[in-house]
């Protein structure tokens, strides 16, 4: 998890480099190993790093050969490898051995589109010098989030609203209307922020900026829904596919040059997860549980279960009645309202784990694609 932070005066004006290093400084929690920075005039971009592929050469910002494309990344691009040798056998020079890379030489290529070509979970900016262009994008579903403010001549954007508001002329009115929808659904949903002005960049969207010109957003990919009543075909032939597609996509978020581990809940999501994993791992999974000293709500029997059954490496925390001192430190790194309970026990889980892994995998997801909740009966 990295944090990345930038600003756009589109009157020419010299970015404050000084707004710039708060603006790091504020995500340095979620990239503790390298602080970077570019500034070109009236841009500059922020790069908080935790360093998880290409420990050595991976520092952030990155350029292209001549220097005139310029990124910064949060997030992991999957299919990074297959990208970097098409990329040299079209003759692109490639600098480093990371990821992050792969994106400045797509966009040579591909312009704007060069967002088709990547698999992972990402937010990204990226200054294109020539075209005086500054590019936002969010990664297809939203794992990654991207907050932006377009006032007057500037355009300021961090990956939390605590960095953006480094910013001392970003305005902090709250957003009536943001309000109550937090009140309705229990969160704000995207585009709206609790802050009049401040917005998401929602998923699978884009945003570019030109010299002179309006800010442009688009919509550049939507789920391909199957069809109701499509023909199912044998039932044993869809669950290899979606045995093979959940082993596929677990080797995709394997690769890191540093330990990785899961959550493991004893549900059949996180559980379906750490089995692809010790297929496809050759020493023991590491995995981390969460419970609690109430019986209604402790999962930690049925993660022990799953932890047997596929050998793991296991840990586990229990949640008790103080965990709410809590509270004040996530709601600063949430940054707006929302109302669910499980970011405490989430909270904590994530400490324990970071003390042995830098990267874990989770189930999150599985309920959403698999209509798992009984809410969704009614769509």
């Amino acid at each position: 998890m990295c944090g990345i932070a930038g600003q756009l005066h589109r009157n020419g004006r010299p970015v404050d480099q000084d707004v710039l290093a708060r603006m790091c400084a504020a995500l340095e929690h979620r990239g503790p190993d390298a602080r970077g920075t570019f500034v070109d005039g009236h841009v500059g971009l922020g790069i908080q790093r935790l360093a998880v592929i290409d420990l050595v050469t991976g520092d952030q910002p990155v350029a292209n050969e001549d220097g005139s494309v310029v990124v910064v990344l949060n997030g992991e691009i999957y299919n990074y490898r297959q990208l970097r040798r098409t990329l040299e056998q079209r003759g692109h020079r490639l600098a480093t051995e990371g990821d992050t890379e792969t994106i400045v030489h797509l966009y040579e290529d591909h312009g704007p589109d060069c967002v088709h070509h990547l698999h992972g979970m990402f937010a990204f900016a990226l200054w294109d010098a020539r075209r005086r262009t500054l590019m936002l994008a969010r990664d297809r579903i939203g794992k990654k989030p991207l907050f932006y403010a377009l006032r007057d001549d500037t355009l300021t954007f961090a990956s939390e609203l605590g960095a953006l508001l480094c910013d001392p002329e970003q305005p902090r009115a709250a957003d009536p209307v943001a309000l109550d929808r937090y009140l309705m659904y229990g969160y704000v949903p995207a585009p709206l922020t609790a802050f009049r002005g401040v917005r998401k960049l929602p998923p699978a969207h884009r945003l570019l900026l030109r010299d002179g010109v309006e800010a442009r957003i688009d919509r550049y990919w939507q789920l391909d829904a199957p069809v109701a009543g499509r023909a199912a075909g044998d039932p044993r032939e869809l669950h290899e596919r979606v045995r093979d597609e959940l082993r596929a996509a677990t080797r995709r978020r394997l690769v890191a040059d540093v330990p990785v581990g899961a959550f493991l809940s004893g549900g059949i999501d996180s559980s379906a997860v750490v089995a692809a994993m010790a297929e496809q791992v050759s020493g023991p999974v590491r995995t981390f549980s969460i419970g609690f000293e109430n019986e209604a709500y402790d999962e930690l029997p049925q993660a022990r279960l799953v932890s047997r059954l596929f050998g793991t490496a296991h840990e586990e925390f229990v949640v008790r009645p103080d965990a709410v001192a809590l509270v004040p430190r996530i709601v600063r790194h949430y940054g707006e309202p929302f109302a669910d309970s499980s970011a405490i026990p989430t909270f904590q889980l994530a400490e324990l784990t970071r003390r042995s892994v830098t990267v874990a995998l989770n189930g999150d997801g599985g309920d959403e694609c698999f209509a798992g909740y009984t809410r969704y009966v009614a769509n």
